[in-house]
């Protein structure tokens, strides 16, 4: 039986064909009346594409990137949504907690996923995946398999058109 749903995170790679697992989401707050808080982790680079970064770029300009590129996706995570409420949420439909807060974290998405849903308190945990053949499943697991693994909540895994 699930428990008491207040708080939900939705964790999105902004992917194409993510809406499916947005509208289980928007669903299951709108059942339950709870809040939903959307999550995007843009992936950290690695040391050493980093450090070849760091060489062409000033610490100063480098910096500026960085804050520019995060207020950029976070703008289109708001638009997204924005867009998603105008063709899928029907006519006076309201939140029960208000729009979704949006987050945005840099990191490595399974732990920043689990550390955020720690953080807000999440009764569940919504996120889409597109890992469908058993062999890639087996060999790479995705990030919902190892959140899966990890969460002390439950987690609802939703299945994604590929997008091909």
């Amino acid at each position: 039986m699930l428990p008491d749903i207040k708080q939900i995170l939705y964790a999105s790679d902004l992917g194409e064909n993510s809406r499916p697992a947005f509208r289980m989401a928007v669903e299951l707050a709108s059942r339950h009346g709870a809040k939903v808080t959307f999550l995007h982790v843009i992936e950290a680079m690695s040391a050493s594409t980093e450090a070849v970064i760091e060489t062409y770029f000033e610490p100063s300009v480098l910096e500026e990137m960085r804050r520019t590129g995060t207020e950029q996706l976070k703008n289109q995570m708001v638009g997204r949504i924005e867009s998603f409420w105008t063709e899928e949420v029907p006519e006076g439909f309201e939140f029960p907690q208000g729009k979704p807060e949006v987050l945005i974290e840099k990191g490595n998405v399974e732990e920043k996923i689990l550390e955020i849903a720690h953080k807000i308190d999440a009764n569940i945990i919504v996120m889409g995946t597109r890992t469908h053949s058993a062999l890639s499943k087996m060999f790479l697991g995705s990030s919902a398999q190892r959140v899966m693994q990890h969460s002390d909540v439950p987690v609802l895994v939703v299945p994604l058109p590929s997008g091909h």
